[in-house]
């Protein structure tokens, strides 16, 4: 069964960075895209960034482009967002999500696999 476990969220003063976890286990994910979704209270969704798993392509929202890092270290089987300059509005519970695919999708339904998420809290 595929797993996968999120960590590193926490509460960070604005302009802060955290750096999230995602450990994947379960099957060999050569060859799965991972990605990273946020989701705050009453909205929808969104799709922040996403990485092949063996070509290491990436894709960003625009809402985060230049302060989120998309990465990964395949002999751990770990997905990394490093994220920096962080605002209140980032504010969120954070989901890893997976697919066996060579595309960056970056809608929800694209995705199989999903952790259980971990809350971040950007304090103002």
């Amino acid at each position: 069964q595929v797993q996968l476990v999120e960590s590193g969220g926490g509460l960070v003063q604005a302009g802060g960075s955290l750096r999230l976890s995602c450990a994947a286990s379960g099957r060999t994910f050569s060859g799965y895209t991972m990605a990273w979704f946020r989701q705050a209270p009453g909205k929808e969704r969104e799709f922040l960034a996403a990485i092949t798993w063996s070509a290491g392509r990436t894709l960003y929202a625009d809402s985060v482009k230049g302060r989120f890092t998309i990465s990964r270290d395949n002999a751990k089987n770990t997905v990394y967002l490093q994220m920096n300059s962080l605002k209140p509005e980032d504010t969120a519970v954070y989901y890893c999500a997976a697919v066996r695919t060579i595309r960056l999708g970056t809608l929800p339904s694209s995705y199989e696999y999903w952790g259980q998420g971990t809350q971040v809290t950007v304090s103002s």
